[in-house]
């Protein structure tokens, strides 16, 4: 029986395609290049925004990276004032939460967004206080793909991995939960498709979150 859930957020529990790709469009104009579709953007994120950054100067032109350490800079302020920009939970999210909450199952985050900027997106559509734990980028924890933060988090609800189900919508999260020694879900409504979950054989692929409240049961 699962005792806790462990959610990636973008792409996972909240649609932030729109807010990604109008900041890192804006860092990418700062410095005269056009602007990132979110297409292309949906590619770049998942590995944090320093990787973003760097594939959207190199996607803009900028294979030598010489505006790198400046682009950093200037992305992180744009996302601060953007990181709300028509974000939303996906469909059939809200009504998850609610389920696992009634069965008295643990909900946390686990994200390479920066933690502030997480904690104001999940507080945004969500109340206060309404996931046990959130764990980002900024917490002194290594980046997903390492399995520390989801270790963290286990330990933090008292609970095995092996008593965890991990949530995620790339191949960074797929990664993430197989190393944790968790069963994964490969979610495909989120930045990536079918086919890149699939390599990596996760217990579960749903296109819809109602897809999983079986194994609850």
């Amino acid at each position: 029986m699962y005792k806790c859930c462990i959610f990636d957020l973008d792409g996972t529990v909240l649609d932030t395609i729109a807010s990604l790709s109008h900041s890192v469009s804006l860092a990418m104009a700062h410095f005269g290049y056009g602007p990132v579709d979110e297409d292309h953007t949906k590619k770049f994120v998942g590995d944090g925004y320093k990787k973003l950054v760097e594939r959207a100067l190199v996607y803009s032109g900028d294979e030598a990276l010489v505006h790198y350490e400046e682009a950093l800079s200037v992305y992180e302020k744009i996302f601060e004032e953007n990181c709300l920009y028509e974000i939303k939970p996906y469909d059939g999210i809200p009504e998850l939460l609610r389920f696992l909450k009634e069965k008295e199952i643990k909900i946390g985050i686990l994200t390479n967004k920066n933690r502030v900027r997480a904690v104001e997106c999940v507080e945004t559509c969500f109340e206060r206080g309404y996931f046990d734990l959130i764990v980002g980028d900024g917490d002194g924890i290594s980046l997903k793909p390492d399995p520390a933060g989801a270790l963290f988090m286990a330990e933090a609800f008292h609970v095995k991995p092996s008593e965890c189900l991990y949530f995620g919508d790339t191949n960074t999260d797929m990664k993430t939960g197989i190393h944790a020694g968790m069963d994964t879900v490969g979610v495909t409504w989120g930045f990536r498709d079918q086919k890149e979950l699939e390599t990596f054989h996760p217990n579960y692929i749903i296109d819809h979150p109602e897809k999983i409240k079986h194994v609850f049961a």
